[in-house]
């Protein structure tokens, strides 16, 4: 846990509290104390806010190399090898993603992990849908690592600037969404995996 969860979690509970105490003012007709409580619950969370975007705004992507491990906890993702091969429409690149979990006792998964590769042009490219491919949230026992490859399409004269990995969606969304310098924050760069 970083100080900037901490910071989250101090302010999230303090405004909860806050609020609740407004709501009691309210009740019992005191509706300028209210009025005063919800406006400096406002004023902190705009400030919070405000320093979040810029952090975010700011922030460079985490740049992963081949080989290089991108963990949540104890379940980790990274590219343990990459290939490319022309075709008559562009290019497909064969990634292979491995799965590894550091833990020592307990299953690991990890729920709402996306990639796709990344064009220097900011273009998304997804992976080729195969109903074989081995799930991202594929349950891992304590030490397995598991092989999940994926293929991309890649048009002619696109070029790649790496793998992307992030997490989409679900209920992981919150409250990483609003911790500071966390990769999943508002606006923050996800994580690339250069594939040179």
């Amino acid at each position: 846990m970083t100080p900037f969860d901490l910071l989250f979690l101090f302010l999230f509970l303090t405004a909860v509290v806050s609020l609740l105490v407004a709501a009691v003012q309210a009740l019992r007709g005191r509706g300028a104390r209210a009025l005063t409580i919800v406006r400096r619950v406002g004023i902190v969370a705009a400030a919070y806010f405000c320093v979040l975007l810029v952090v975010s705004a700011v922030a460079p992507a985490r740049v992963l190399a081949v080989g290089d491990d991108h963990c949540s906890d104890d379940w980790c993702i990274g590219v343990s090898g990459a290939r490319r091969a022309a075709t008559t429409a562009g290019t497909d690149y064969d990634v292979d993603f491995r799965l590894r979990s550091r833990a020592r006792r307990v299953n690991q998964r990890e729920h709402f992990v996306a990639v796709y590769l990344r064009g220097r042009d900011g273009r998304r490219y997804d992976p080729v849908p195969d109903a074989r491919a081995v799930p991202f949230d594929t349950l891992l026992h304590p030490g397995e690592t598991v092989a999940a490859p994926r293929r991309f399409h890649v048009p002619a004269g696109a070029v790649v600037e790496g793998a992307v990995i992030s997490r989409t969606g679900g209920a992981g969304w919150f409250p990483r969404c609003c911790i500071i310098a966390d990769e999943g924050s508002l606006l923050h760069r996800p994580t690339i995996v250069r594939l040179d």
